[in-house]
C-alpha cells in the first residue's frame, strides 16, 4: 500500500495546444536592445536583493549569463563526489561544494544526437521527431535528417531577448547547411559538426564509409582531420575568449564537449599520466586509431574535463561576473560500453548505459552553480531534466516561450533554490521512438514491447534489481494508464524533423569540401 500512496495523486498531463503535423513558425526576429520592466521582474523574481553589480553593464542589465557544460558519454559515477574512485576530479567535486549536487538528474534520451535535441528545445525527442538519425540511432555524416530549421531553439529564445549565443564544440544536430548552429540561434560556432568518431579510422568505416573530420567556424570548415588530441584545450581556449568578449553583456554559452566519448583523445598535458603500454600502443598508430588501447585514458579524459571547468570557473572570478552566472555541468548520456574488456566509465550504482533506459543510461551527474543564489553545498534530489533549462533561462533572461507548441520542460528555479518540489508529474524514459518506462514520484515501470514488465522504488532499489512487478497490480495499471495518455497527447502534439533531399558530406574522400553559404 506504501507504493500506492506514492502515486495517488498523480495526473495524466493535461492536454495543451501544439502544432499538428504542420511545419512551425518561428517568430520574427527582433532584437530588444532596452530592458523592459518584465525583464527586471522575472529576475527579482528568484533574488531578494538582486545580483552584485559588478560593473557598469549590469547597472542597466540584471540578467544572468547562462553556461552549459556538456559532456559525451559521462557516467553517473564518474564524479568524486557522486563515489568515483576511478577518476580525479578536485575541482567538479569544488564545484560542486560551492554549488548544488542533483542526484536525480535526467538526460531526455541515452544516446548523443536526442539528448542533445531535447537540450535546445525544451521537448522530449520524439516530439520534434529528432529521436533518431534517418538510417542509424543517431545522425551521421551527410544525413538527410536534421533539427528543423523552424524549431526555436534556446539560443533563439535568448538571443531574441538581447543575449549573445556562442556553441563551442559538438553539435550533432545536423551537418548540412541548412541545420548547423548559425541557423539555429547561436551567433558562434567552433566546432564539429557530429561526432569525433564519425571519421576514416571508424573501427567499422568499411560499412560506414566516413568522410573525413570537418572542424567549422560559423558555418565555414577551417580544418579538415583536426588533431583530435587538442580539441578539449582548442574548445575551453575559445570558450574563455567569447567570455571575455562579452563579459558586459548577458550571454549563453553552450560548450558540449568531445571527451569522454570513445575514441578518448587527451591533450600531452593529461597523456603523460598514463600507463606507459597505453602511450606505447597510441605511438604505433599509423593512420589508425586504437579504440582499445585509447579506452585506458578514461581517467586522462575525465580529468582534461575537469581542468576546462576550472579554468571556465577561474575566469568568471576574475572578471568578476561569477555571481551574474547560472553554470550547469551535465552529461548528454550513460557510459559507453568496453572496448577490449575495459569498460568506458562508470553508471556508479545504476544499472544500464548508454543507449539503455535503465537508470544508468538517464541519470546524469549535475551541478548547479551560481554563488550567492544557488545554495552552496546542498544535495538536490528533485527530479529535475536537461529539458527544464529552457523554460527555466527564458523566465530568468526576460524571453519569451513559443506559445504554438508544447514544451515538455519546466521552469525548476524554485527547485534549485530549494524552495519547491519537482514540477514534473511524470518522466518518460524513450528508446528511439518508443517509450520503455515512466517515472512518477519514486516508482519507475519498464515496458518491453509495450508491455508492462518491470516495477522498480527506486529509493529503496536504485540499482534496478528488486522487480515488483507482480506485487502491485494497481500501482502497474496506474502508471499504464498515465503513459498511454501521455503517449497519444505527444503523438497528437508532434512536430517534423527537417529533411534534405540528397544531402552530401561537408568533406569528400579527396578532401575537398561543399560550399556552406
Amino acid at each position: 500500500m506504501r507504493l500506492q500512496t506514492l502515486i495517488r495523486h498523480a495526473q495524466v498531463p493535461g492536454k495543451r495546444v501544439g502544432i499538428h503535423g504542420n511545419k512551425p513558425k518561428k517568430p520574427k526576429r527582433h532584437m530588444k536592445h532596452c530592458i523592459p520592466i518584465f525583464v527586471w521582474l522575472h529576475f527579482m523574481a528568484y533574488t531578494s536583493c538582486g545580483p552584485e553589480l559588478e560593473n557598469k553593464e549590469r547597472l542597466v542589465d540584471p540578467r544572468p549569463n547562462f553556461i552549459i557544460i556538456f559532456t559525451d558519454d559521462q557516467g553517473y559515477g564518474d564524479l568524486g563526489q557522486l563515489g568515483g574512485r576511478h577518476v580525479q576530479t578536485p575541482f567538479l567535486d569544488e564545484m560542486a561544494s560551492k554549488g548544488t549536487l542533483l542526484t536525480h538528474f535526467y538526460s531526455a534520451a541515452a544516446l548523443c544526437s536526442p539528448s542533445r535535441a531535447a537540450l535546445l528545445t525544451g521537448t522530449y525527442p520524439f516530439r520534434n521527431d529528432m529521436a533518431t538519425g534517418s538510417t542509424f540511432p543517431v545522425l551521421l555524416a551527410a544525413d538527410s535528417k536534421g533539427l528543423h530549421p523552424e524549431e526555436i531553439t534556446m539560443a533563439e529564445v535568448l538571443r531574441e531577448a538581447g543575449y549573445t549565443t556562442g556553441i563551442i564544440g559538438k553539435w550533432h544536430l545536423g551537418d548540412q547547411p541548412e541545420f548547423l548552429p548559425t541557423n539555429q540561434g547561436f551567433d558562434e560556432f567552433f566546432g564539429l559538426p557530429y561526432s569525433h568518431d564519425i571519421h576514416p579510422y571508424h573501427p567499422r568505416q568499411a560499412y560506414f564509409n566516413f568522410p573525413p573530420l570537418p572542424l567549422l567556424e560559423g558555418d565555414s570548415i577551417i580544418e579538415i582531420d583536426p588533431d583530435a588530441k587538442r580539441l578539449t584545450q582548442r574548445f575551453t581556449e575559445r570558450a574563455e575568449n567569447f567570455i571575455r568578449e562579452n563579459k558586459d553583456r548577458p550571454f549563453f554559452l553552450y560548450l558540449p564537449h568531445i571527451l569522454p566519448h570513445h575514441p578518448i583523445q587527451v591533450s600531452e598535458r593529461f597523456m603523460n599520466s598514463a600507463h606507459d603500454s597505453i602511450k606505447r600502443a597510441v605511438s604505433r598508430e599509423k593512420n589508425t586509431v586504437d579504440y582499445t588501447a585509447r579506452g585506458g585514458l578514461y581517467p586522462q579524459a575525465i580529468s582534461e574535463i575537469d581542468n576546462s571547468v576550472h579554468t571556465i570557473l577561474t575566469l568568471l572570478d576574475s572578471l568578476q561576473i561569477a555571481r551574474n552566472t547560472l553554470v550547469i555541468f551535465t552529461s548528454d548520456n550513460g557510459p559507453d560500453g568496453a572496448y577490449g574488456g575495459i569498460p568506458l566509465g562508470s553508471a556508479g550504482p545504476f544499472r544500464g548505459r548508454k543507449g539503455s533506459t535503465l537508470e544508468g543510461g538517464f541519470r546524469m551527474p549535475a551541478i548547479a552553480y551560481w554563488p550567492g543564489k544557488i545554495p552552496a553545498g546542498q544535495v538536490n534530489t528533485e527530479l529535475m531534466t536537461t529539458m527544464d533549462f529552457l523554460p527555466t533561462f527564458a523566465k530568468l533572461g526576460g524571453a519569451e516561450l513559443p506559445a504554438d507548441r508544447v514544451i515538455d520542460g519546466k521552469d525548476i528555479m524554485p527547485v534549485l533554490l530549494g524552495d519547491l518540489s519537482s514540477p514534473h508529474q511524470a518522466f518518460f524514459y524513450f528508446k528511439e521512438n518508443a517509450i520503455e518506462g515512466i517515472r512518477v514520484g519514486k516508482l519507475k515501470l519498464r515496458f518491453k514491447k509495450g508491455t508492462p514488465a518491470e516495477l522498480y522504488d527506486l529509493s529503496e532499489d536504485p540499482g534496478e534489481k528488486i522487480n515488483l512487478i507482480n506485487r502491485f497490480p494497481d500501482v502497474v495499471k496506474e502508471l499504464t494508464s498515465i503513459t498511454n495518455s501521455f503517449s497519444k497527447e505527444i503523438i497528437e502534439n508532434r512536430r517534423p524533423s527537417g529533411y534534405i533531399n540528397n544531402p552530401s558530406p561537408l568533406v569528400d574522400t579527396d578532401n575537398s569540401f561543399q560550399s556552406l553559404k
